[in-house]
């Protein structure tokens, strides 16, 4: 998948394309919708798909530390784009200019002079564009006699705890299934598995003085659903492995530590009956069951002895589940 960054690099594209913008938080079942409609109408006309997102995400530049948390950071996306199949991925940094840009001129200049859209997919109540006056009305107007655009119906889903309750999905059902720690749900929304990934790097090696060494992952993200401690499965490529991905069960802490006094929020992950050196892999975790929430403990021996209860309770889990 080809990745351009901001208009800058864009060039004046020489081919036509099929495109999809928005957010994508999640690449949820609703975002999937959009976006295999775009790369099915790309291959059934011969032009490339492509798919239009914004970096940060808008909600964190105008409310810091307040906003939503993520769902999904810039290199999860990239990864399930990547696995969708897109062609061509277009980010814009979503900054001051292209927030006081209006619509029409992100459609003339962005949509039709640069990229040179042939037809648009987005959801029906996509907006966009200065104090969001642009939506699909606006898109279809401005874009006769240069693209089409198709509007993605809203896509329902039951509610698993009330039956014939139906919520639209979206990146906030998600978020609020991962804060509740339905993973069951939130695995349907996503069509996955929940998963984080980041660059293992050095923490306190307290766990390592205890017995359970973890890898340590900065989390780049203002905030997540997630808090506590959690059943999981890495995955990670290591540079002497030629290519092979590895994968193995194991427990993870998302959260600040209290009991050693944590700093910053960040994800540990110690993984069952191996000791492999991971500084500098980038380990992608998904998260398969919530075992409890995060807890200050006495001391490091009341921590250590309920690391081994959740360690026990994970490998039940493994055996009889899943």
């Amino acid at each position: 998948m080809q990745l351009i960054r901001g208009l800058i690099n864009l060039n004046h594209q020489a081919d036509e394309c099929v495109a999809t913008i928005g957010n994508f938080d999640g690449i949820h079942l609703g975002h999937r919708a959009i976006i295999e409609k775009v790369i099915l109408h790309a291959k059934k006309s011969d032009h490339q798909s492509c798919v239009i997102l914004f970096e940060p995400h808008p909600k964190e530049v105008f409310m810091g530390e307040n906003c939503p948390a993520r769902i999904t950071n810039f290199a999860e996306k990239f990864h399930q784009l990547e696995k969708l199949g897109v062609d061509k991925l277009l980010v814009l940094r979503f900054n001051k200019a292209l927030c006081q840009m209006q619509a029409k001129d992100f459609i003339r200049k962005v949509l039709i002079e640069q990229l040179r859209i042939q037809h648009l997919v987005v959801g029906d109540d996509f907006q966009f564009g200065h104090k969001r006056q642009g939506n699909y009305q606006l898109l279809h107007s401005e874009g006769q006699g240069y693209y089409t655009v198709e509007p993605t119906p809203t896509l329902l889903i039951e509610d698993p705890d009330a039956a014939g309750v139906q919520h639209r999905v979206s990146s906030t059902l998600v978020r609020e299934a991962l804060a509740n720690n339905k993973l069951e749900f939130a695995h349907t929304l996503l069509a996955r598995h929940y998963s984080m990934k980041g660059k293992v790097g050095y923490g306190k090696q307290l766990g390592r003085t205890i017995g359970f060494p973890t890898a340590n992952i900065a989390l780049k993200r203002i905030k997540t659903s997630l808090a506590g401690v959690y059943l999981v499965k890495a995955h990670w490529q290591n540079s002497d492995s030629n290519g092979k991905m590895h994968n193995n069960w194991g427990v993870a802490n998302c959260g600040f530590r209290p009991t050693v006094a944590g700093e910053s929020f960040r994800l540990e992950v110690y993984l069952f009956d191996i000791k492999p050196d991971l500084y500098g892999v980038e380990l992608r975790v998904e998260f398969y069951h919530f075992l409890r929430g995060e807890m200050k403990f006495d001391g490091i021996e009341s921590l250590t002895r309920q690391i081994q209860q959740d360690v026990d309770t994970a490998r039940t889990l493994i055996k009889g589940h899943l």
